[in-house]
């Protein structure tokens, strides 16, 4: 669930900015980047110190 609301805040983000006036390939980068590190986030959770499931 939480890599979909990362997915979706990336895509609001990148609507803004590109409505805001900046290149559509530029805001598209950082959601590419926000997607990317919730992704790692979540592939990391298990193995941190602490977690067992």
């Amino acid at each position: 669930m939480g890599l979909v609301l990362t997915t979706v805040a990336g895509l609001v983000v990148w609507i803004v900015l590109w409505a805001l006036g900046s290149k559509g390939f530029d805001a598209f980068l950082i959601t590419t980047a926000l997607v990317l590190a919730g992704a790692t986030l979540r592939m990391l959770v298990p193995f941190l110190p602490g977690r067992r499931e």
